[in-house]
């Protein structure tokens, strides 16, 4: 009786480990090259998603890089940085293999391209003002011969195109393009996250970030469409990143906090 009993209960052992999503997902899951692949979006201002360029080596920095290298340190494989100007650009790539993870504001339209996971940080969105504007308020953007910008390929630039009705409204490709024209006057309120529109405010004299939001998400983690196995990595490593205080030093480390970590 004990002998059937242990034979049943090895049995059990044994389905269990060979059922379909019970092994722990391994490094080839992840990282199929052998590389970690994070696509990282490169702005003129730095927030919880946006990266800015090194101005000594050129390369990305910010809190997406510093969760990149921490999850390629967790598989103990080298990291590779592939820069896009958007999040929509990063999400459209997930079919070409071309990057393995990502950070972006969850967004309903790119679940089309990506399977989004936990987050781990509320990303806010509103509006930089021009110096020697007299806008005050979030009603006072959308009048008739205002100029506004918003970065092409944003979950902010659909929330923008949709709440105005009389001001005109440019999509700027080039996030760059878009911060060199509001400093020069020639838009009047420039649409963005709200870490990236206070790290462009101190860069441009008398502008002024409004205090109201225009939208609110948050900051996920996103594989490609349809790989499970790297969806539950990334879900338990983001996790793991904010329980041991990876992702809170990851936004201290680069001026945000005030930010918090979401629970």
């Amino acid at each position: 009786m004990l002998r059937h009993g242990l034979i049943a209960a090895l049995g059990l052992v044994l389905a269990m480990t060979s059922a379909p999503g019970a092994r722990a997902e391994g490094p080839a899951d992840i990282a199929p090259t052998g590389t970690l692949r994070v696509a990282v979006a490169v702005g003129p201002a730095a927030s919880a998603f946006w990266t800015t360029r090194d101005p000594a080596t050129g390369t990305p920095r910010g809190v997406t890089v510093d969760l990149a290298k921490a999850a390629a340190d967790k598989l103990h494989v080298p990291l590779q940085l592939v820069e896009y100007r958007s999040s929509d650009e990063i999400a459209a790539a997930g079919s070409k293999d071309i990057w393995d993870l990502s950070f972006m504001p969850a967004d309903v339209k790119r679940e089309q391209f990506v399977d989004q996971g936990p987050d781990y940080v509320a990303y806010m969105s509103g509006y930089l003002i021009r110096a020697g504007s007299d806008i005050r308020s979030v009603a006072d953007v959308d009048r008739a011969g205002m100029r506004v910008g918003c970065i092409e390929g944003t979950s902010t630039s659909r929330t923008v195109e949709k709440s105005l009705k009389q001001a005109r409204l440019t999509k700027f490709v080039k996030p760059k393009q878009a911060a060199e024209l509001i400093g020069k006057g020639e838009l009047d309120a420039l649409a963005m996250g709200m870490g990236a529109l206070e790290d462009l405010s101190r860069k441009l004299p008398g502008t002024k970030v409004l205090d109201e939001v225009i939208q609110s998400t948050g900051v996920v983690v996103v594989v490609p469409k349809g790989k499970t196995a790297a969806k539950a990595w990334a879900a338990r490593f983001l996790g793991d990143a904010k329980a041991d205080g990876t992702v809170r030093r990851a936004l201290d480390d680069n001026g945000f906090t005030s930010d918090k970590v979401a629970p």
